[in-house]
């Protein structure tokens, strides 16, 4: 293999214009109108020239950005010429793409970039006074293929809001990142009408939390106990807010009330200062958090508490569940958040009774107590259940080496789920926290007892989803209404083997702000099980939590709330109620417009109440302006193609499991249609007779792809597919952020055999020393990944090597003619057939040993690498045919349904019955021009 290595160069400048060298972060001089557009053509050109694109028509679009797409997510790119003055204010840090991307801003000033949060566009005093919005590019999508899928990387298109829109002029922080708040469209339309005749929603998408622990957000905290809100409205002050009287008053962004100042803006009354109200984050930032004062308190803010609910019947000792799950908690008792030390911990395990560990207090040991009584199951004791981890954690850690012991001989095939569930409401309803249920059995005992329902008869027909999909038992929702109002969070873990009925267990998580986890046909026998659910239960635990918490979405007047998508419990018309808020799902919230919007800005706030896993009470406030528009044209430029998805794939949830899988396909067919059918009529230059009628705005070119490949998930494909696992699908489906959504219904695919030599190394970037002025190597942290490929097999060689990312598992594929020299240095042997298949791991070979193993394995650990998310992606090692295969039959079959698994990632071709992109087209075509 070669030992090259790259040498990484800092940015190259492109002339972009006449005079106009851009480049660095060289400030550009004033152009007028005609040399504004000249720059922009000039840039398309370099553009063009520096990738190499066969871009044709009106598509500078495409060109610019696909052009800075190879360098990853939320970069800063501009869709249109700006206004002379015109800068971008960022919500990121510096990127690579964000420097290629000033080069095609010619006539921009430099990026202001921030490490915290708002990207948009916003004009000077000397702007126009209506600033153009975003530029409509068309793109035929016949001529896009294969579809370009680097646009699947790309922040959504820029909002570009009035001069002056902020009260600290041209802030670069006061518009929330698309990471925590992002709209469907980028530009509201001025009436209801206008976005009935759009055909595109008008939808939030809302995650609050951005990583796993605390420590990794940079999110600006008050420095009092001061929360000024509107009067009329209750909006929180926030950074789009004007002052009045001297700014003695502030005028609220929502509804034009004008509120008081608080004194403690500008006045600090413990040391006697003066302060400069203009400094306070809530001016300032567009996420930011207040320190709750006591009035936001129904009570003090309560410990984190954990009650595990563990299988503990016969099938989950065999395969190995109760002893993996207890000495995962043991191992993770230190990553429980816990900083104030009054987390709280209790145990009951599960079969057809239910054991309690009672903690004796001052003593080292616990004692078993057991309750046969399943129909009306009581506390044993009422103390010593439920104890405080570091104040018992000798006892807690004797009790997870030895619990596996109590239960290894048993024989008890029973598991009474709905009695333990009931049992643990009892312990914790008074403080509220999380149920966290290990299961490995069918709960078939007492209250909610399940039963295996018929598959055979309704898999793959109409009915399907009402017989199959829908609950079983009222139990699991009613149950969870109630832990809800009792602030208790229900978390699940299912490792069955067998059916064991996803879609009435997920109830429970549903309505109570948890997930469900599931792990089909587990066993402790595989490291590579063991391993996965060990990391992802472990990190769950982990998770800096929000307790008792409740998020409220407001908006301008004349918008409404209409529909919440999402694990919650809607408490009233608008609030959504989570007992603890986890920090790796996200939300939709679709909203209506019900009065005409005559403001050039519209406003929405999402601000969540909660108490803080070391016991403060806060209130996250985030903020998102975005400016409105009477065109359609405008609205089309300004689409969210990735955030449209998002909401798309809550209402086709919802149509399989209030209807029929079938009709859920045809929702999702019905809104691309609708779409090519208004920009054909509405939008297409001239209404030209005879034009493709497969015509679409550039921005939304993935939109048709993307819905497409959700018709062939898993979720709702028309093949045959086991309840439990379309279950855990529409689940992932329902709760999944936009970039691991997107990855899960169009998976990531790299070609390993032919990447670059930089690729699975560290980046090594040039910089120039600031004192001796010289040029240094600098090895940064980052492992650069090559290049994806397009969901088909058509631009595969036969002689490949591939990775796929689903964003749940991991694919090596190794093509039947693949090099042996390549296949010896990956796994150590020249034999093809010699190399393990299905789940398992890569071995492990130094650098010296052998380089592509070490770069193949790099990359798997930076795509496994997540610090927002606790899934942990097993690798499956499939080998593909060849006209000489030396396996017997039974591995044929296996390694045949691996391959199909695998297959079926390839969404743009055809599989089984499922069309290909190309005839999906075709049959738009077809649609669209009747």
């Amino acid at each position: 293999m070669s030992s090259s290595r790259r040498r990484a160069y800092p940015q190259p400048s492109y002339a972009s214009g006449p005079g106009n060298a851009v480049g660095g972060g060289v400030p550009v001089p004033q152009v007028n109108q005609f040399q504004q557009q000249q720059a922009y053509n000039g840039v398309d050109a370099v553009n063009r020239q520096f990738q190499g694109l066969n871009v044709g028509g009106n598509d500078a679009y495409a060109a610019r950005t696909a052009g800075g797409a190879q360098y990853g997510q939320y970069g800063q790119y501009q869709q249109q010429p700006a206004t002379p003055g015109a800068g971008v204010a960022g919500g990121v840090s510096q990127s690579p793409y964000d420097q290629y991307a000033q080069t095609q801003a010619a006539v921009q000033q430099p990026l202001a970039q921030t490490g915290a949060s708002s990207y948009y566009l916003q004009g000077n005093n000397n702007a126009a006074a209506a600033l153009p919005l975003n530029q409509l590019y068309t793109t035929d999508l016949s001529r896009e293929l294969p579809p370009p899928i680097s646009d699947l990387s790309l922040p959504p298109p820029p909002l570009v809001l009035p001069p002056n829109s902020t009260l600290i002029p041209n802030s670069e922080t006061a518009n929330a990142s698309p990471e925590y708040f992002r709209s469907t469209l980028n530009v509201i339309p001025t009436n209801g009408s206008l976005l009935k005749k759009s055909k595109l929603p008008l939808a939030l998408v809302v995650k609050p939390y951005n990583a796993l622990k605390v420590s990794d957000e940079n999110v600006k905290v008050t420095s009092d106990t001061t929360v000024s809100r509107c009067r009329r409205c209750r909006g929180y002050i926030n950074p789009f807010i004007t002052l009045a009287e001297n700014g003695r008053r502030w005028r609220c962004n929502f509804c034009n009330l004008l509120n008081d100042i608080p004194s403690s803006f500008e006045y600090d009354e413990i040391s006697g200062t003066i302060k400069n109200k203009f400094e306070r984050v809530e001016l300032n930032y567009s996420v930011v958090e207040f320190v709750a004062p006591k009035e936001y308190m129904a009570r003090a803010p309560q410990p984190i508490v954990y009650t595990f609910i563990i299988d503990v019947s016969i099938n989950a000792v065999q395969s190995g569940l109760t002893g993996t799950i207890t000495r995962t908690i043991l191992e993770s008792l230190d990553r429980i958040p816990n900083e104030n030390k009054t987390a709280r911990l209790a145990f009951i395990g599960v079969d057809s009774n239910l054991h309690y560990f009672r903690f004796n207090e001052g003593l080292d040991g616990t004692e078993v107590l057991i309750v046969s009584d399943i129909d009306e199951p009581f506390l044993p004791s009422p103390d010593g259940l439920l104890v405080n981890l570091e104040e018992n954690r000798p006892a807690i850690e004797k009790l997870l080496i030895d619990f596996p012991s109590y239960f290894e001989d048993t024989a008890n095939q029973g598991f009474a789920l709905g009695p333990a569930l009931k049992s643990g409401h009892k312990m914790i309803n008074h403080i509220g926290g999380k149920l966290i249920c290990f299961s490995a059995t069918l709960p078939n005992l007492g209250e909610g007892k399940l039963s295996v329902r018929d598959e055979a008869s309704v898999s793959g027909k109409p009915k399907e989803a009402k017989t199959l999909l829908t609950s079983a038992d009222s139990f699991y929702k009613s149950f969870a209404v109630n832990c809800n109002s009792s602030q208790i969070t229900v978390d699940l873990f299912l490792t069955s083997s067998t059916y064991q009925d996803v879609a009435t267990l997920s109830n429970l998580p549903r309505y109570t702000a948890g997930q469900t986890h599931f792990y089909p046909a587990w066993t402790s026998a595989k490291s590579e099980d063991v391993t996965k659910l060990s990391k992802e239960v472990s990190d769950h635990l982990s998770q800096d939590i929000a307790l008792e918490a409740v998020l409220r979405v407001r908006a301008s007047t004349g918008i409404r709330m209409s529909s919440f998508y999402g694990n919650f419990f809607n408490r009233s018309s608008d609030l959504c109620s989570f007992p603890t808020f986890p920090r790796d799902q996200s939300y939709v919230i679709e909203m209506s417009i019900e009065e005409n919007i005559n403001k050039p800005v519209v406003y929405f706030q999402a601000g969540i109440l909660h108490s803080t896993s070391f016991g403060e009470r806060r209130i996250r406030v985030i903020n998102l302006a975005v400016p409105t528009s009477a065109k359609l044209n405008d609205i089309y430029a300004s689409a969210d193609q990735l955030a449209i998805v998002n909401l798309y794939t809550h209402k086709a949830i919802e149509t399989a499991l209030s209807s029929t899988l079938p009709d859920a396909r045809d929702f999702l067919v019905s809104k691309v249609v609708d779409i090519l059918n208004v920009y054909k009529k509405e939008l297409v230059a001239g209404n030209v007779s005879g034009a493709s009628p497969l015509q679409l705005s550039t921005n939304l070119r993935m939109l048709p792809i993307l819905l497409f490949s959700l018709t062939k998930h898993l979720g709702f494909r028309a093949d045959r597919v086991p309840s439990d696992h379309r279950a855990a699908a529409l689940n992932n489906l329902g709760s999944l952020p936009i970039p691991y959504l997107v990855k899960y219904i169009y998976p990531t695919v790299y070609a390993l055999h032919n990447m670059p030599d930089e690729c699975g190394l560290p980046e090594k970037l040039i910089t120039t020393n600031e004192e001796t002025g010289e040029e240094e190597e600098v090895v940064t942290t980052n492992i650069l990944l090559p290049e994806p490929l397009n969901d088909s097999k058509s631009s595969w060689e036969n002689y490949g090597l591939y990775l796929i990312d689903n964003s749940s598992e991991l694919f090596l594929w190794v093509s039947g003619n693949v090099v042996p020299g390549l296949v010896e240095d990956l796994f150590g042997t020249d034999n093809l057939y010699a190399i393990p298949t299905g789940k398992t791991e890569l071995p492990e070979f130094s650098e010296e040993e052998s380089e592509f193993n070490f770069r193949v394995r790099q990359i798997i650990g930076k795509i496994r690498e997540q610090n927002d998310s606790i899934v942990w992606k097993n690798l499956y090692v499939v080998v593909g045919g060849s006209s000489n295969e030396p396996i017997e039959i039974s591995q044929q079959r296996d390694l045949m349904a691996l391959r199909m698994w695998a297959y079926s990632c390839l969404v743009e071709d055809k599989t089984g019955s499922e069309p290909s992109y190309r005839d999906f087209l075709t049959s738009l075509k077809t649609k669209v021009s009747q």
